[in-house]
């Protein structure tokens, strides 16, 4: 007999909407699935708040099919759902306590009194604020006030949780702190989470999986490394993270692919298939991966001749930034040595030469830009 699978937490279904005649979503198909931490990515008017209230049934779609556990919730309002959301604003009750702010769900849902206690203080207890009970919203920090919204939406027992730029408001500490307390809680309940935040460094250090949007669609869905290091297109490269970028011709596909530039020859351990000899690409390199050295010796492939223009110590990073004599522009993140001999650093002005290593260029069609 065939093994019997769960199905995902959520799967959207060729989901297209439009508002006022301007499409928002078309034909979006997307599965989460149970205990994930899904963070959705992408810029303003991507789609991203559109799906979300999908999911919630804040809004019906156009076409296709929204279903929750397998239950298809299309034409279901929101109080019907198992969903829950936390938004940016916390929208607690100021004159209830925090214990009657997170037992308020239980007790909409007919919970007897003692009941809906012993929930809601199950949830601090989770969120860690059980010595906050009696205390009041204003009482208590920012970051204390989302761990409450945080707890009332998970007293009503979701089956899935969105989670709606929820630590826009805080600062870079407590958002540091709320990312970590977010993570330990989804992965102590086992529950479903989709996130929607345009701080990647929160998506990139919560999330099991990154999805992309781009203009109504998802462009890319994997791990956040796989996101980051194998990017699907050049769009997506440069949207996660940063990346460095030199436009190119194929000169030969192959292992690695060898392209030519103004600049001198190029190789790529990536080439996006279809791309031919003669056809224009664009090498994307991170940062990261890209050497400032200074100039000398004969230029080789992957090594390319610019002038430093600035450098900046940013923590324990040190942040390059060169020019070629085109003006194609060029940066380098490298950790900042703690005893560097004297002048041994490079300055503004100096000649350099900017090289990577092939495995770390990826060549894309020179057809998508930001």
């Amino acid at each position: 007999m065939p093994i019997e699978t769960a199905p995902p937490a959520v799967a959207l279904v060729d989901v297209s909407k439009s508002y006022g005649g301007r499409t928002v979503l078309n034909g979006v198909t997307l599965e989460v699935r149970n205990g994930e931490f899904l963070a959705i990515l992408g810029p303003s008017g991507s789609g991203k708040t559109t799906v979300m209230r999908l999911i919630g049934g804040f809004e019906a779609p156009d076409r296709g099919r929204v279903f929750i556990a397998g239950e298809d919730v299309t034409a279901l309002p929101a109080e019907r759902r198992r969903v829950n959301t936390v938004f940016q604003s916390y929208a607690l009750f100021p004159h209830l306590s925090v214990l009657d702010n997170v037992a308020y769900g239980p007790r909409m849902q007919g919970l007897g009194r003692t009941a809906r206690r012993d929930k809601a203080m199950a949830m601090l207890a989770l969120v860690r604020l059980t010595d906050a009970a009696e205390r009041k919203p204003h009482q208590l920090s920012g970051g204390m006030q989302q761990r409450v919204a945080l707890a009332r939406a998970l007293a009503n027992d979701p089956a899935v949780l969105l989670l709606d730029e929820p630590l826009g408001a805080l600062d870079r500490k407590l958002r540091d702190e709320m990312q970590r307390e977010l993570r330990r809680v989804q992965a102590e309940l086992g529950a479903t989470f989709i996130y929607v935040t345009h701080d990647q460094d929160e998506a990139f250090g919560m999330a099991d999986r990154l999805a992309v949007m781009r203009e109504g669609g998802f462009v890319q869905i994997g791990p956040p490394a796989e996101v980051y290091d194998r990017p699907a297109d050049a769009w997506v490269a440069r949207f996660v993270g940063s990346a460095n970028s030199l436009a190119a011709r194929v000169e030969r596909p192959g292992a690695p692919a060898r392209l030519t530039s103004d600049l001198g020859p190029i190789e790529a351990a990536f080439l996006k298939p279809g791309l031919s000899p003669g056809e224009k690409a664009l090498v994307l390199v991170r940062p990261e991966a890209t050497r400032f050295t200074p100039a000398g010796g004969r230029a080789a492939v992957n090594s390319l001749p610019a002038t430093l223009i600035d450098s900046v110590a940013i923590g324990p990073a040190l942040r390059l930034r060169a020019v070629t004599a085109g003006g194609v522009p060029f940066e380098s993140i490298e950790t900042r040595p703690l005893h560097a001999a004297p002048g041994a650093a490079l300055a503004p002005g100096d000649p350099v030469l900017v090289s990577f290593d092939a495995d770390a260029a990826r060549a894309y069609p020179d057809e998508t830009t930001l």
